[in-house]
């Protein structure tokens, strides 16, 4: 006879072997159906991806798995209008305002988040009856509130125009494409001549835009984004966008807006350059290669695309009052300040004001090696400038704007410089030699031109371009693009110039 102690020991242990079977029958039944659930993916059945999306799971505390149908018809394929579609301004909800999981519908082109039962996107499908959405992450494309996945090729278009994408060998040719392209209202554009749009008073970076796109390495370096994947930089990853945009061939309008790259802007100089307020292009346009510069490079010594196209080298001697011995030191630099003569203070006889001629001869000479130039700050000095290595990019400013204690001045004189051939070697003798047995190319020709017209507090800012693969010349001011004749480059206000070298 068994004890009563006993008994009841018998019986627990069977309770707690019973346990163990049921806990290994679901643990069993849990990997059949993740089997399941891959023998399901590799039919075709997607997965909800990771970026979704079920908020009002999440904030009940439970996670509950979807799955996304995958389907080619869609019957609502008619109702998508690429009239109205724009991906050049920044990617919020127009409705939340977050930038998280944002989808664009493609029958009104307005933002939305998300594509849960009670998100704003899933809202807007059935009060507007609007049912195309993209994600502007993923580039994929759902149907709403059906919520199937659409895939179907004839939307591969909004896909390019959403990410413009270029392949090494596509890049290789633009230079020598010749071919217009069409935008959905029937104007004609050249891809990479394309107007960008003054949002408010940003002629500044419109025109150093332009001009960069004429630097072919930089161009050719931001068209592939695997060249700086590697940098964190929205500045960089945002310029970039910009130029795949500029030279894209199948966008559905002929003009750009650079919204996004000026709120990258507007962050990175901590609104230094911001929308609404007029800035100096140099300025600009030596901030942009500074800061392009130091997020592009992997180490604090490393070179970048920057640098290899506009970085030369100065020799400065210095000379200080009372003090025999000279000071002489190297120094980079990525553009060359030009001083122009003062214009004359009197009228002639027709009351008018003479505005002066000077040739770019005469303004190099300060670069010679033998030019005094004498300087007031950090203390008075004489001093002499030699470029001892010159870039394969050339930059010109010209010092038109002086601000005193009451005003702003304009310097009206004009100056006499050569569109092609530029040979720097006849301008500064001082450049060195190549040694023996080898070419050195010092010619250089002009890929675009900053001017500026009007008064010094009031006038606007335009840009003359040059297209290689026609060597015809642009006018391009915001939204207008036109050609021009060469003749027309030389008599303009130059402000800033950018000198190619010729390939030898």
């Amino acid at each position: 006879m068994k004890s009563e102690r006993e008994v009841k020991n018998g019986g627990v242990e069977e309770e707690r072997d019973a346990k163990r079977k049921r806990v290994i029958e679901r643990s069993n039944d849990h990997d059949v159906e993740e089997a399941e659930n891959e023998q399901k993916k590799d039919n075709g059945v997607a997965e909800l991806d990771d970026n979704e999306d079920d908020d009002a799971d999440a904030s009940k505390g439970g996670k509950r798995s979807r799955r996304v149908e995958v389907r080619r018809d869609c019957p609502y394929l008619d109702t998508v209008n690429r009239q109205v579609l724009d991906f050049d301004f920044e990617r919020f909800c127009s409705v939340s305002l977050s930038n998280l999981n944002v989808y664009a519908c493609l029958v009104c082109g307005k933002y939305f988040q998300g594509r849960s039962q009670k998100s704003h996107a899933y809202t807007h499908s059935l009060e507007a009856g609007h049912h195309v959405y993209i994600n502007l992450l993923t580039e994929k494309v759902y149907c709403l509130p059906d919520s199937y996945e659409i895939n179907d090729p004839s939307l591969d278009d909004i896909r390019h125009v959403l990410n413009p994408r270029f392949s090494r060998a596509q890049v290789e040719e633009l230079d020598r494409n010749k071919q217009w392209s069409r935008a959905l209202d029937g104007s004609d554009y050249l891809p990479g001549m394309v107007g960008l749009n003054n949002i408010q008073k940003t002629e500044f970076v419109n025109v150093t835009i332009q001009s960069l796109m004429r630097v072919t390495p930089l161009r050719n370096f931001f068209l592939i984004p695997e060249n700086y994947q590697h940098c964190k930089s929205t500045l960089v990853h945002r310029f970039g966008e910009l130029t795949r945009k500029i030279w894209h061939a199948r966008n559905f309008k002929g003009q750009v807006s650079p919204h996004e790259f000026l709120q990258a802007v507007m962050k990175a100089s901590k609104k230094r350059f911001r929308i609404g307020q007029q800035s100096d292009p140099v300025e600009f346009m030596s901030w942009l290669l500074n800061t392009l510069h130091m997020d592009l490079r992997t180490s604090k010594d490393a070179s970048s695309i920057i640098h290899q196209c506009f970085q030369g080298e100065l020799e400065v001697v210095r000379e200080y009052q009372g003090n025999e011995n000279k000071e002489i030191s190297r120094m980079p630099f990525l553009m060359l300040g030009l001083d122009l003569p003062p214009p004359p203070l009197f009228k002639d006889v027709m009351e008018k004001n003479i505005i002066p001629q000077v040739a770019l001869f005469d303004l190099l000479k300060k670069f010679d090696g033998e030019t005094v130039t004498e300087v007031v700050r950090p203390r008075l000095a004489r001093m002499r400038y030699r470029v001892t290595k010159s870039p394969p990019y050339l930059m010109f400013h010209m010092v038109r704007f002086k601000k005193n204690n009451f005003f702003k001045e304009k310097n009206p004189t004009l100056v006499n410089f050569p569109v092609k051939d530029m040979e720097l070697r006849d301008y500064i003798p001082s450049l060195p030699t190549a040694a023996e047995g080898e070419k050195t190319c010092t010619k250089y020709n002009l890929i675009a031109n900053i001017v500026h017209d009007g008064k010094p507090e009031d006038g606007y800012f335009r840009v003359f371009v040059q297209r290689k693969s026609q060597e015809l010349w642009y006018e391009m001011q915001d939204l207008h693009v036109a050609e021009t004749l060469p003749q027309m480059v030389e008599l303009s206000e130059a402000y800033m110039q950018i000198y190619e070298l010729q390939e030898e």
